[in-house]
């Protein structure tokens, strides 16, 4: 990746009680690497714009999602020193990368970036033992509603939510396949919980079936 490629600007990092470090702003297109597993972990990263997909894929080749990336979050920080993922654009995507070793020097210096660094790996095992409690839903509407209530609060414009990832994605995050991630959509549908104006658009009809189904 090339950091003279066309349209970069210069950006920030906030990290808070004032802190920005700066860095250069990317645009990346559909479905395009930002990095790759065991390469140089010389980046942080934050969502300016569009969505990330954090994965890792098996020996048989299979991929499973880790993590969606969204406006304002921050991902690629590691405590080894090369990537234990990869991560991609998920749609026409903005992100601000920042040099790791500016971080590392602002923790050095300043006990509030110690602190920021501290929050933002926390946040990294949160979303690891979020994914973990999906996962370890039985049912596929289990998972599906639980993924749907878990990033309504990030995609929703009311009761509205507008999913940028694809089924196959919601599929590889939630270790279904597609056609399950659908017969899923279609029964909510079905029993009023949702509206399906188009495949990526989603109403919330009913949030508390939506609870109710994950918590069976």
């Amino acid at each position: 990746m090339s950091l003279e490629r066309a349209n970069a600007a210069e950006d920030t990092i906030d990290l808070g009680a004032g802190l920005c470090l700066h860095g250069t702003r990317m645009r990346f297109d559909r479905n395009e690497e930002i990095f790759g597993e065991d390469e140089p972990a010389e980046y942080i990263y934050r969502v300016v714009s569009g969505a990330v997909r954090t994965m890792r894929f098996s020996s048989d080749g299979r991929r499973q999602i880790l993590t969606f990336q969204l406006p304002g979050d921050v991902f690629g920080i590691e405590t080894d020193e090369v990537h234990t993922f990869s991560a991609e654009a998920v749609c026409p995507t903005e992100v601000v990368m920042v040099r790791r070793s500016l971080l590392e020097k602002a923790a050095s210096d300043d006990a509030r970036a110690t602190r920021r660094w501290l929050e933002l790996t926390c946040q990294d095992l949160r979303n690891a033992q979020e994914h973990a409690l999906i996962l370890g839903r039985k049912g596929a509407g289990e998972r599906v509603a639980a993924f749907l209530l878990r990033f309504s609060d990030r995609f929703t414009r009311g009761q509205e939510l507008d999913l940028p990832m694809s089924r196959a994605d919601i599929a590889d995050y939630l270790g279904l396949t597609i056609e399950t991630v659908s017969r899923s959509f279609s029964e909510m549908e079905r029993t009023a919980a949702i509206d399906l104006p188009s495949s990526r658009h989603v109403v919330l009809r009913n949030r508390s079936a939506l609870m109710q189904l994950q918590a069976a």
